[in-house]
């Protein structure tokens, strides 16, 4: 009979008895079932009693397949299973819980094998993200010398009317974490990364009186006291991601690299890195502060061609708000690079030199209106395509 004991705690919460344990990655994986073992078959039984359909992300798993294979990985909150009753036993005196499968020759309906134990009830994605597929079977995914232990909370014996109330209450009223928040705190991290140039970066330009962005970028993603109700246009995560598809590829390799090598510094990207990447080669060389005033001349021309709609207050102005911003963004490069005049990408190009271009773009002064570029993803390739329409136009023009 194969089973498993683990170190546990047990705790007693009104929805009744459960136990905080820790588990290997590995033993976690082997006992699970239907989110990790079934991860893209038909929906379970706590998806029917809900009447709603779990899909996995793979998106987001390969994010964290990344992420587990980095120096700092860690998992510090709570996967949630449920065993049944006939496969688990408690030790009281040594605080542990033992797991086994359960076989009868009476009843087979009863069995349970060694591999459907554990139904997950929340942490999926975390542990398809150390998990690695294997014909239909799922196998860790990390050396052999990597320790990789999870903080477990198992409900023993509860039926499906509980666990559906433990999926709903973890899945569906949770708060999502602020994101911008979390870039805020990259800045306090000793090691630099992507991440922590970037909200450096914004926070230079929000700061900064005559800068574009002076006073305008949600911090914490919320509005700054004392600051009026309509200053404020993008949030601070915004800015961040939209800045980063110019520096690097991946910034959760580079800020590994950097945590591992607190005092190495990254190779001097290829050219063709740096025609991806603009601002990659000023990031290697650690040099902040030039991206920061090449953004400001790029947005100083921006609101130079336009100034009322630079200056406007209104409401369906969208120019300063996340579709204009991150429309601006996306074309940069194409822009900076055609204004370069031969100089090394990475130069600092003057806000003069970007207004040929922008003046060539079919948008009068006060047209960047909610009507014309709408809320939403496709607003916002309405206003990339008619930026992307000047750029090539100019192009003809040379």
């Amino acid at each position: 009979m194969s089973s498993i004991s683990v170190p546990a705690l047990k705790v007693r919460q009104p929805i009744g008895e459960f136990f905080v344990c820790s588990f290997s990655a590995r033993d976690l994986i082997k006992i699970s079932w239907v989110d990790v073992r079934k991860i893209s078959s038909e929906a379970g039984e706590i998806d029917d009693y809900l009447g709603i359909q779990r899909k996995i992300s793979e998106s987001r798993v390969k994010q964290i397949r990344r992420y587990v294979k980095t120096l700092d990985a860690t998992f510090p909150t709570s996967i949630i299973v449920a065993i049944p009753g006939r496969c688990a036993r408690w030790n009281e005196e040594k605080r542990e819980l033992s797991i086994f499968e359960y076989k009868n020759s009476d009843d087979p309906s009863q069995n349970v094998n060694f591999d459907r134990i554990a139904k997950i009830l929340d942490g999926q994605h975390r542990l398809r993200g150390l998990a690695q597929p294997d014909g239909d079977q799922f196998s860790f995914d990390l050396p052999d010398d990597v320790p990789f232990e999870l903080n477990v909370v198992v409900f023993v014996e509860a039926d499906i009317a509980q666990q559906a109330t433990i999926f709903s209450t973890v899945n569906l009223a949770q708060t999502k974490v602020n994101k911008s928040l979390v870039y805020d705190l990259f800045s306090l991290a000793k090691s630099r990364s992507p991440q922590k140039s970037a909200h450096a970066i914004a926070v230079a330009l929000d700061k900064e009186s005559g800068s574009p962005f002076y006073k305008s970028l949600k911090r914490l993603g919320v509005a700054t006291p004392g600051r009026g109700e309509f200053d404020e246009y993008l949030t601070q995560s915004t800015f961040v991601e939209a800045l980063l598809h110019h520096i690097t590829p991946n910034a959760v390799n580079d800020r590994d690299f950097f945590l591992r090598s607190l005092s190495g510094r990254l190779k001097y990207p290829s050219q063709e890195e740096l025609e991806r990447y603009v601002f990659r080669g000023l990031f290697a060389e650690e040099k902040e502060g030039e991206i920061a005033k090449i953004l400001w001349a790029y947005f100083d021309a921006v609101r130079t061609v336009w100034p009322n709609s630079w200056s406007s207050n209104e409401r369906g102005n969208i120019i300063r708000r996340t579709n204009g911003f991150r429309a601006f963004m996306a074309v940069f490069a194409e822009i900076y690079k055609k204004v370069l005049s031969g100089e090394k990408i990475g130069s600092f190009v003057h806000a003069r030199e970007y207004i040929p271009i922008l003046k060539s773009v079919n948008i009068k002064d006060g047209g960047f209106t909610a009507d014309a570029f709408p809320p939403g993803s496709s607003g916002e390739s309405a206003l990339k395509r008619e930026l992307r329409s000047a750029i090539n136009g100019y192009i003809g023009k040379t």
